[in-house]
Formats: structure tokens, C-alpha cells, sequence
């Protein structure tokens, strides 16, 4: 028999996918790391939307799935991903079934794993004809009905109990394409038009002045203006930074933690006059990304590779009025744009970053002048890596610092007052993903 060289439609990205949530689930890479080697490819997009569909549910596909498998450790990582992308397509998608199955079929092939193809079709026609039942069997457990891990589920009921059903339900869901519009260069208003009149339609965010959702997500080479720097791809959440920080013409501002530079960028779009703003980054990659979008805004700030935790590797001993302290963390609050998240973390990493965000918190604040405002931020959800973290800080600075009191919780819809600062909750009444903030001012010298 001749070779074949023709796949099913769709074998191709399923294959694609098959390899890049098995990078994710097995060989704990990231989600953009897996699907780089496709950026190039004519299929970029659909790969890139069904491995993370995949990922999205593969904690409730990968359990019914293995019961299928006689012996699941024994079956090649690649296929086993494949199953669980096949099973997405199938329970997830609009596709119909038996199309879906033949793709799979065909992607091993494209997998060069022809002889397991009998394997994937006997599954994944089974997953078909028993999916109710088999989906059915793990539902009554709320973790694996909405595919999180067991304790991020404890954490979030601990945290939230009132909100964690909302929580897991808004991490599943697809996230808002929300712009922000340099307001030197546009008003919004004018943007809303540039926008209509490229066929896109958006729609203000009201409590926010530069943000815009856009009704239907496009690729960023699609809107106008774009490469010009007129408009950004920002949560309307994470434009909150440069407003709470309050920087003013002539200041000095340190953004820590900067990459991959998007609230660098809109600290300098808000306030054009400062007297210099200095983006920290610990990893050299990570700052040419910073680089890039600042070029592409045509906004200047000095780039420098430091460790904000050791001040001595940035800083050249003047004082800022203004620091920006986005730090690492677990990404909680961001699961619906990262899926892979919830395979990738482990509650061990709660911890480790909470004792690394307290020292990048000491180091920052020994570089802030007298008199001077600290954010602090988080993209987290998890009470340990925010207001626990402020509160091990404050006890020991207290002779030296105040928590600002403007009412947080009053910039955004549904904000929640902590005990220090305030959370976003994704999803919510806002529509962002998850943040939280506190702002700190120097009363003295400090140390």
C-alpha cells in the first residue's frame, strides 16, 4: 500500500497540540514555551486554541480517559495527550465527533506513531459513546468537575468561601481582549471610531479612562494603530497599577519586577514628564521584551538586568518618589489566559514565593525616598503571596511606613477591601482577571 500523505482535516493541529500539552502535562513546560516551535506554522491558531482548551480540562479529561487505558503509564506521552485533545474536541467543541475521531487517527501518523492508531480510535469512540457516564463518574467532586487542582481548591475555599464557585467557574472561562489607548496620541473615543471603521467593534470600560474591550478578540497585527504604540493589550485590572501609584511630572520611578513591560509602558504613557523611570528585571530575556514594547510605544526608559532583592545590582544610591513592585508569583488570578497553570503549580510554590516577595518588598523599599508611595501587586488570588506578605513586612517596618488609605475598593467594580490593599476577583462584576494591590508610604528615612 502506497504511503499516505493526505491527513484528515484537523490531524495536523491536533498532532501539534498532542505535542504541546504533553510538553505541559508531563514535562512541565510552559504553555508559551510548548507552542513556540508553531509560531511559524500556517496552523498557529488553531493549535494554540485547542492546547489551551486542552489544558483548560485536562484535569476532568484526563481521569475518565485513563480508565479507558488498561495500563495509562504504559502508553507513550504524546498519545496520551492526544487522547485528552481528542476527548476536548469531542465534549468542548462544536466539531462533530466522528470528524474529530478520524483526525486523531490520522494525527498519529503525523505523530510517526501509526501503529497506535487502533488504540486511539477504540478510546476515543468510546469516550464518545460513554462520555456522560465516564465525565459523570468524578463530577460529584467539585476539583475535578472544574478541572483545578485539590488544593487550589482548598486554598480558594479557605480564602474566598463565598466566591469560589465563581472563581473556578470565571478560570474556565475565555478571557476578554481588553486594549489600552495611549490618551496623548488618541482619545478613546477616537480610538472606538479607528476600530469601527476597521470592521472591530469595542466598548469603554467605564471605570477606567484608557481601557476598551473589545467585543471580539483579533490578532494584535489587526488593529489600527498598533505598531505605531496608539494602543496596547492590557487587563483593565493591570492598568490600575500606574493609577494607584500616582506618579507626577519630574518624578523618579522604579518600576521592579518590569517585565515583560506593559505597566511600564502605561506608567509613561500617564505621565510623560517624568524626570526618568528606571525598568528592573532579573532576567535578561525577560528585559528584551520590555525593550521591544517600549520601542514599539516610542516611550524612553532606562532598561537595567538587577535583582530588586539586592539593591546594589541596579542602583545607584538616588532615592525614588514613586516604586511599582509587581511581583512573581503564582499566576492564580490569570488561569483563564494561563490554563497551564493549574497543571504547573504546586501549593509548595505558594510559600516560596511569598518568602522571595518579601524580600523583593525589603529591597524595594530601601531604595523609595522619604515621603515616597510603594504599590505593591500581585496577580494572585491567594491571601499568603498579598496581604500575609504585607503584614510580615509591616511588623517589621512599622517606626518607618504607613498604609495609604484611599478606598481601593471604590476604583473597580466588585473590588474587595482586605485588610491591607484590595483584591479583584476574576471575573466578578469588574470582568478582569485576578490583582491585588496595597499602597505603602515612607514616613521616614527608614533603614
Amino acid at each position: 500500500m502506497a504511503e499516505r500523505t493526505r491527513w484528515a482535516p484537523g490531524a495536523a493541529a491536533l498532532a501539534g497540540s498532542a505535542r504541546a500539552v504533553a510538553a505541559v502535562a508531563f514535562g512541565g513546560c510552559s504553555s508559551d514555551e510548548a507552542l513556540r516551535e508553531h509560531e511559524e506554522s500556517g496552523d498557529r491558531a488553531a493549535v494554540r486554541a485547542v492546547t489551551l482548551g486542552s489544558l483548560r480540562w485536562f484535569l476532568r479529561l484526563a481521569p475518565a480517559i485513563e480508565s479507558l487505558l488498561p495500563r495509562p503509564q504504559s502508553v507513550a506521552r504524546e498519545l496520551r495527550a492526544l487522547l485528552v485533545v481528542g476527548a476536548h474536541q469531542i465534549a468542548y467543541s462544536r466539531n462533530v465527533p466522528q470528524a474529530t475521531v478520524h483526525a486523531a487517527v490520522d494525527a498519529t501518523r503525523v505523530l510517526r506513531q501509526g501503529r497506535a492508531s487502533s488504540l486511539i480510535n477504540a478510546v476515543l469512540r468510546r469516550f464518545v459513546a460513554e462520555r456522560d457516564e465516564l465525565l459523570g463518574r468524578h463530577d460529584h467532586d467539585i476539583a475535578v468537575r472544574t478541572a483545578h487542582p485539590a488544593w487550589l481548591v482548598e486554598a480558594l475555599a479557605g480564602a474566598w468561601p463565598q466566591s469560589v464557585e465563581s472563581i473556578l467557574q470565571a478560570n474556565n472561562e475565555h478571557p476578554p481582549m481588553v486594549l489600552r489607548v495611549d490618551l496623548n496620541r488618541r482619545s478613546r473615543e477616537q480610538y472606538v471610531r479607528e476600530l469601527s471603521a476597521a470592521g472591530h467593534e469595542a466598548q469603554p470600560v467605564d471605570w477606567t479612562p484608557a481601557a476598551l474591550h473589545l467585543v471580539k478578540p483579533v490578532a494584535v497585527a489587526a488593529l489600527p494603530g498598533f505598531d505605531d504604540g496608539v494602543v496596547s493589550v492590557q487587563d483593565a485590572g493591570a492598568q490600575l497599577a500606574a493609577t494607584l501609584l500616582e506618579a507626577g511630572p519630574h518624578m523618579r520611578v522604579l518600576d521592579a519586577c518590569a517585565a515583560p513591560g506593559g505597566k511600564t509602558g502605561h506608567l509613561l504613557e500617564r505621565t510623560p514628564q517624568l524626570e526618568e523611570l528606571v525598568a528592573v528585571d532579573v532576567d535578561e530575556e525577560r528585559l528584551s521584551r520590555v525593550r521591544a514594547n517600549l520601542s514599539r510605544l516610542g516611550r524612553p526608559a532606562t532598561v537595567q538586568k538587577g535583582d530588586v532583592r539586592e539593591p546594589g545590582t541596579f542602583w545607584d544610591g538616588r532615592s525614588f518618589e514613586r516604586v511599582l513592585v509587581d511581583v512573581p508569583c503564582s499566576s492564580t488570578g490569570v488561569i483563564r489566559r494561563h490554563p497551564d497553570i493549574k497543571l504547573l503549580r504546586r501549593s509548595s510554590d505558594v510559600s516560596a514565593f511569598a518568602d522571595s516577595q518579601l524580600a523583593i518588598l525589603r529591597g524595594a523599599w530601601r531604595v523609595l525616598a522619604p515621603g515616597g508611595r510603594l504599590v505593591y501587586a500581585t496577580c494572585s488570588v491567594l491571601p499568603a503571596e498579598n496581604e500575609e506578605v504585607l503584614s510580615r513586612f509591616l511588623a517589621e517596618e512599622a517606626t518607618s511606613l504607613v498604609a495609604a488609605t484611599p478606598p481601593l475598593h471604590a476604583l473597580a467594580p466588585g473590588a474587595l477591601p482586605c485588610r491591607i490593599g484590595m483584591q479583584l476577583l476574576p471575573g466578578a462584576r469588574a470582568g478582569t482577571d485576578g490583582f491585588y494591590y496595597a499602597c505603602l508610604e515612607k514616613t521616614t528615612a527608614g533603614t
